[in-house]
């Protein structure tokens, strides 16, 4: 735990006791600071009074003596409206911030020498990934590191800071709106594209939310941005001229004359006189596909902005084992290879993993996000079938009418069994691919849950046919 450093003795009201904002609480109070809880779930109340704490019905409390409101990153600030504790904070005049600030302002407390390095990850699509990656080869090059934020570990629920430490965190776009003072050693946005524009009041909103990771950085510190797309490449253009820090381009689609990219795999070192041939990142079996080269260009230069040698950061990316729900190879059933992307949530997520395989059995719905799948029409062809679940599917179905055969199979159970029976009567290599491009939450509590349910399915599906082989 890092105890928060700013609040001793004074109360913070804290809004949203999942995990965000219990780590919050205990970092408050080891920090000095009192703290008033509260959440609407009453599930959620009840563990944090078996641990001890004391609630406060924050619809009823003396806003005037609270010091600041830590708001969980999955509350509303702003859209579609504030949450009910935002305008009680601003009709008091209290502050309001988010786990990341109460982490900043710790950092920039402490002295110099005592300031650990912080490496800040955004991006619409491969966060996760990169976030990781850059904490596998920080660690594999001998660094203090620990890894957190949106990913695992909330930020104040990682060990202590040192001068040593190497912090990675990913961060949303919620995360983000609630920072204001976080200095990062590096900071990465790999992408944006549109995404929660319901909670940023538009694409305007969300894109503003996505370039604070950019925030307060100067002289020695490196800014990493991907300029594959329209809005990547005007930030990339803005902070240049700016010219106040190391600004590092990547791309996973074109040769450039300064930065880091990777063409069909190879991944190029630009930064200096001329470009460098690094590392084939087709060896690498964790990072597949385009979208996986340019989280590799991103954490080699990360890696680099933190002093890493180059070649042991080129080193380092062919030994990252991957992440869960990322593209993962759950199991192979003799032809036919099961792979979970639950982590899919949107189609340009979607469009990673079905531009990776020449020919998927696919396994898509959910709740569906604005537009749906329309714009992967593209990619249909590359569909050997569909097999659709959850709210989304008879939308999805009326999509896909007359262009690639579907099912509409209502559960991830129903969709499994099916994809493999109709891939292994090919007799041919197949994929049977979960990337849903939609949200989990109308029959799960996120992608996480999604995804093992998937992993289950795959499990005794194999199960029941070595039992039969066997037999």
């Amino acid at each position: 735990m890092i105890p928060v450093a700013g609040f001793e003795g004074r109360t913070v009201a804290v809004f949203g006791l999942a995990r965000t904002g219990l780590a919050a609480a205990r970092a408050l109070v080891a920090g000095g600071a009192q703290v008033a809880l509260w959440d609407e779930n009453a599930s959620a109340r009840e563990a944090a009074e078996a641990e001890g704490f004391q609630l406060t019905d924050l619809s009823k409390a003396d806003w005037s003596r609270f010091a600041a409101l830590m708001l969980s990153p999955g509350v509303p600030l702003t859209h579609p409206t504030p949450h009910w504790t935002v305008q009680c904070a601003r009709d008091a005049g209290v502050e309001i911030l988010g786990d990341i600030e109460l982490f900043a302002r710790t950092v920039n407390a402490a002295p110099e020498h005592k300031r650990p390095k912080i490496v800040a990850i955004t991006g619409t699509n491969g966060k996760s990934t990169t976030t990781a990656l850059v904490g596998h080869i920080c660690a594999a090059a001998g660094r203090d590191t620990r890894i957190g934020g949106n990913i695992g570990v909330g930020v104040l629920g990682l060990e202590p800071m040192h001068g040593g430490a190497v912090y990675v965190l990913e961060m949303s776009s919620y995360q983000l709106d609630l920072t204001s003072s976080l200095k990062p050693n590096v900071s990465i946005l790999l992408n944006v594209s549109p995404d929660h524009l319901d909670r940023h009041g538009g694409m305007a909103g969300y894109v503003a939310a996505k370039r604070r990771v950019l925030l307060n950085q100067g002289k020695g510190d490196t800014a990493v941005i991907g300029v594959d797309d329209t809005w990547g490449q005007q930030i990339c253009t803005e902070i240049t001229a700016a010219n106040r820090r190391t600004i590092v381009p990547i791309s996973a689609s074109k040769a450039m004359g300064r930065g880091v990219y990777a063409l069909q795999g190879v991944l190029y070192d630009a930064t200096g006189e001329r470009a460098a041939e690094m590392v084939d990142l087709n060896r690498a079996r964790s990072l597949p596909g385009r979208h996986n080269w340019q989280n590799a260009a991103a954490a080699y230069a990360a890696a680099k902005g933190l002093g890493i040698a180059k070649e042991e950061a080129a080193e380092h990316l062919l030994t990252f084992p991957g992440l869960a729900h990322r593209m993962e190879t759950v199991m192979q059933l003799g032809r036919v290879r099961f792979v979970n992307d639950s982590k899919a949530t949107n189609t340009d997520a979607a469009r990673q993993a079905l531009s990776s395989y020449p020919k998927v059995y696919w396994i898509a719905g959910g709740r569906a996000k604005e537009g749906g799948i329309d714009d992967l029409a593209d990619l249909f062809p590359r569909v050997a079938k569909a097999y659709l679940v959850g709210e989304a599917q008879a939308h999805f179905a009326e999509t896909l009418k007359g262009r690639v055969p579907a099912m509409q199979c209502g559960t991830i159970e129903a969709a499994v069994v099916q994809a493999y029976a109709d891939a292994l009567v090919t007799g041919q290599e197949a994929i049977v691919l979960l990337s849903p491009a939609c949200a989990s939450f109308d029959q799960f509590a996120d992608f996480e849950e999604r995804g093992e349910a998937f992993r289950k399915v795959v499990r005794r599906v194999v199960e029941a046919v070595n039992t039969k082989g066997a037999a």
